[in-house]
């Protein structure tokens, strides 16, 4: 990989960018998702308890503030590497207004394209589109086209929000850097998922391998391959036929789960779901020098359980940063080449992370309130798409403005915007084609 085209300040319009502004082009990309009004709208989400009016409790935007933390502490010690100035051809100053910029830029939008209850949001709608496959309206579809809604997933949905959704005077929404865009593409995908994948082999008793990461999910709708072939291409984030994931993407994805495996922990602490002792027994069943840490902050007797907590959570992100970066740092031929299958906090021997799942797993998601608020975003979600597609779809057009009435500007001019496109293209196919057979005549 080219380090220089990774970190291309380059847009897919050229910015009018004010004479004055002091700022870099990643800089600018800050301020523009910080702006945003899809980035406020993560206030009114939580993260793990759902509707909860307990301010203590993470929503979806305190979570990607933490996730930019740690995804800055990433950035530093990138600075600071010296493998990565040499990769980069720049120094550890100049380095620092463009790595720990990008990795705030891309882990404050990680989470901006989720459906509201989080993975559980995209099964319902995904569920929901199989179970009317067979309506007439979906015969007019592309087989991309259709996986959109089987497939459903928030990081598509998130490129869509940052390229267009964000619709101003023209189609490019937020209009971020290449940089940006490339290091958000967790999976940079539209075509066969891994899940589907392994059954086909299965099924055909074949061996199933260790699958990308990059081919885990649909990362990409249709509406928005145009632009995702930019991306990669400016990025230069294509090997052969392979498409790979940008080697930030990697310590984005691992501020994430960082962020969520201990902030959930000490969210079910909150919740008083369970105590320091349940702690303690957790980190006691392994004999590694974290766990035995983690083990003598639990029985500190000078510490009351809510400083405790706190400490815990410090010693958790500090072992799990580092243990990141080094395999990001180990692993950067791999990561570059694509031969790199894990998540880089996974790739551990004393599985911190596995203790952490566990707890998260065992005693937070069991808990009665998200499950039974889950059971309520079922009902949400299902009837307004039952309203919407009734009404849009509807014979008479009092019933169809209806539904237009309460679908928002930016989407409504969006999809004005993507149609024109559509038949400009169309019409400059057809005149091209015309064209060419008034040459054939003229040179026969």
């Amino acid at each position: 990989m080219n380090w220089e085209k990774l970190i291309s300040s380059r847009r897919i319009r050229k910015s009018n960018k004010n004479e004055n502004d002091i700022r870099n082009e990643f800089e600018s990309d800050f301020g523009r998702i910080i702006f945003s009004p899809a980035l406020r709208r993560m206030h009114d989400k939580t993260q793990v308890f759902p509707l909860t009016t307990d301010d203590n409790i993470h929503s979806r935007l305190t979570h990607s503030n933490e996730v930019m933390s740690i995804g800055y502490t990433f950035g530093l010690k990138l600075c600071a590497s010296e493998i990565i100035q040499k990769k980069t051809g720049k120094s550890q100053d100049e380095l620092y207004r463009i790595l720990p910029i990008i990795l705030k830029n891309v882990c404050l939008i990680h989470d901006i394209g989720n459906a509201p209850f989080g993975h559980f949001g995209e099964t319902i709608i995904s569920d929901y589109f199989k179970n009317i496959r067979d309506n007439k309206y979906f015969n007019n579809l592309n087989d991309h086209q259709k996986r959109d809604f089987y497939n459903y997933d928030g990081n598509a949905q998130g490129l869509r929000v940052l390229s267009k959704l964000q619709i101003l005077n023209d189609i490019y929404g937020l209009n971020l850097t290449f940089a940006t865009l490339g290091s958000y593409l967790k999976y940079p995908n539209y075509n066969e998922i891994n899940k589907n994948r392994k059954e086909e082999l299965a099924n055909r008793s074949e061996k199933v391998e260790d699958q990308p990461i990059e081919t885990s999910k649909d990362g990409v709708f249709y509406s928005e391959v145009e632009f995702f072939n930019q991306i990669i291409e400016e990025c230069g984030l294509k090997l052969g036929d392979k498409i790979l994931r940008h080697p930030l993407c990697y310590l984005m994805e691992a501020a994430d789960s960082i962020a969520y495996l201990i902030m959930d922990m000490e969210d079910g602490f909150n919740k008083k779901l369970f105590d320091i002792n349940y702690i303690k027994k957790k980190f006691s069943e392994k004999d590694d020098e974290t766990s035995l840490y983690i083990i003598s902050l639990c029985e500190n007797e000078y510490y009351n359980d809510n400083t405790k907590i706190v400490n815990i959570r410090i010693a958790l992100i500090d072992y799990l940063v580092n243990k990141a970066f080094n395999n990001f740092i180990k692993n950067i031929e791999a990561i570059e080449g694509g031969d790199y299958k894990s998540e880089l906090i996974k790739d551990d021997n004393d599985y911190i992370y596995k203790i952490l799942e566990d707890i998260t797993i065992n005693k937070v998601f069991t808990y009665r309130e998200i499950n039974f608020l889950e059971t309520t975003g079922y009902s949400v979600f299902t009837g307004l798409l039952d309203y919407y597609i009734k009404f849009l779809f509807h014979a008479e057009k009092k019933f169809r403005s209806r539904a237009k009435s309460i679908i928002s500007k930016s989407i409504i001019d969006c999809a004005i915007e993507e149609n024109l496109i559509e038949i400009y293209k169309k019409k400059v196919k057809v005149v091209d084609e015309d064209l060419g057979r008034v040459d054939i005549r003229l040179q026969g």
